[in-house]
């Protein structure tokens, strides 16, 4: 049987460039990268490579990068090192409904167990947020905004730099820095990120999306951001994050972000008309077919789809069990009974919600399989709906 991963926004292969990269980190140069010894040296010395290809990709100083072991730490440790170590400053923060559950759960942590107060604001049909919200939100006790760059789930690109703008605005206004904060896990590699024009305090980001293994994450802290430390217990990465440095996870990441680099513009492209394909072809070829999100601008790998008349887990299913992979939103929800978050806030209708997956494609992804994964959805949606009672009664929806 021929296999078809189209589940990129939850996690990537490791691509054979980045294998090399860091298997002799697993061998030979095992040293720990803070030991004084030419074990520890050579590992500090890629380590602190690896910092500084990342730091090129998001044009910003090697400094202000911290190496940690997952996007969800960095979302953590962003969210609660800020609001700890400025609640003398107030304590209320500003995030979306749309967040993933890292920060979500994070924001619902600060309120629940230490008083923070928390504002959610919605997105309209096409996903996005509206700056009047924004700026209505702020307030003089405001500590932190969190608004992630692009959605994991629908591919909706946030205008990251207008929101920036609203809230240099209110810092000024006043007096204070206002700190901003953006889960770009499923942006990097993908979009053109450049620290200094967005004009961002803290970036969020995840190695095992963008072909490193899992493992790793960074997170991006502008100097002179004010925050508390999450993980004591070490002096490592200047005193923010404590903990032995995974070195060969890093140099992992540092390799992908050189091949992310030198290919973004490229493979954005080719990615953008082949989701463009596979969108156009099952929206000809499956009727009630809706796509979430097409109305703004969008990551170029990314589909999500609502069918009418089928249910999204048992359309997953019986796709793997063709060999396609593909999702039903994040990963991290998996098991949860709960309809998606990000498509409720976006006011889809609730048939449509549990008709709703998500084709995320690759770097390995080709046009043929993209045409073979048209043909068998169209089948598989056809043959479901025979079975199904509740395709009548969708179609009403009409």
């Amino acid at each position: 049987m021929r296999l078809i991963y189209l589940d990129h926004n939850a996690t990537t292969p490791v691509r054979p460039e980045v294998l090399e990269a860091m298997l002799p980190y697993l061998r030979e140069h095992y040293g720990n990268a803070s030991s004084l010894h030419t074990f520890g040296r050579t590992a500090r010395k890629a380590v602190e490579e690896a910092r500084g290809r990342l730091a090129h990709l998001i044009h910003a100083e090697p400094d202000d990068l911290v190496f940690t072991g997952c996007g969800s730490e960095a979302d953590s440790m962003a969210l609660k090192g800020v609001a700890f170590a400025n609640r003398r400053h107030g304590s209320h923060l500003v995030t979306t409904n749309v967040e993933h559950q890292a920060v979500l759960d994070t924001c619902r942590y600060l309120a629940e167990r230490f008083g923070f107060e928390v504002t959610y604001l919605p997105v309209d049909a096409a996903g996005l947020l509206r700056l009047d919200d924004l700026r209505q939100a702020l307030r003089p006790d405001t500590i932190l905004v969190s608004i992630m760059h692009a959605n994991n789930e629908v591919g909706v690109i946030q205008p990251l730099d207008a929101c920036a703008d609203v809230v240099r605005d209110f810092s000024q206004q006043i007096g204070r820095r206002v700190y901003l904060h953006s889960d770009c896990v499923q942006s990097l590699g993908k979009l053109p990120i450049d620290v200094r024009r967005l004009d961002v305090d803290l970036l969020t980001f995840s190695g095992h999306k963008l072909y490193a293994p899992k493992g790793v994450g960074a997170l991006y802290v502008r100097e002179a951001t004010v925050m508390d430390a999450l993980i004591n217990g070490g002096h490592q990465e200047l005193n923010r994050r404590g903990g032995t440095e995974n070195v060969a996870g890093i140099v992992a990441l540092g390799a992908a972000c050189a091949l992310a680099e030198a290919e973004m513009g490229a493979e954005a492209r080719r990615l953008a008309a082949l989701r463009d394909r596979l969108e156009a072809g099952i929206l000809g070829a499956i009727p009630e077919a809706r796509v979430n999100g097409d109305a703004a601008p969008r990551l170029p790998n990314t589909l999500n789809l609502s069918i009418a008349g089928v249910d999204g887990e048992s359309l997953l299913i019986n796709l793997d069990l063709e060999g396609i992979a593909v999702s039903t939103g994040s990963a991290c929800s998996s098991g949860s009974v709960e309809p998606s978050h990000v498509l409720r806030a976006m006011g889809v209708d609730k048939e449509y919600i549990r008709g709703s997956v998500r084709l995320s494609l690759g770097h390995g992804t080709s046009a043929a399989d993209v045409d073979a994964t048209l043909e068998v959805m169209t089948r598989v949606v056809e043959r479901m709906r025979q079975l199904s009672p509740q395709w009548e009664d969708a179609r009403a929806l009409r």
